[in-house]
């Protein structure tokens, strides 16, 4: 099962993930410095004003990080499905 870290904010992509058999957890506060505890994720999801400002991308994290921003829960998916490999 993949682990999903999903930024505070975005439920619905959670509970839509969650649904799909995803382990799903909220991510909230400064993520920058919870570098460590990202890094045990598949996959982090964020809106894209928090992907700026956060500053992750995935050589900073070694995690694939997908901008939500515009895309639906089923898209979200489909973009975790294709950058993981676990």
């Amino acid at each position: 099962m993949k682990k999903i870290g999903v930024e505070q904010g975005l439920s619905m992509v959670a509970d839509y993930l969650s649904g799909q058999g995803f382990s799903v957890e909220i991510l909230g506060g400064d993520l920058r410095s919870n570098a460590s505890k990202c890094e045990s994720f598949d996959a982090i999801v964020t809106s894209d004003l928090n992907t700026d400002m956060m500053g992750f991308s995935e050589t900073s994290t070694n995690v694939p990080v997908i901008n939500a921003s515009g895309l639906t829960p089923e898209e979200i998916k489909k973009a975790i499905e294709q950058r993981t490999t676990k």
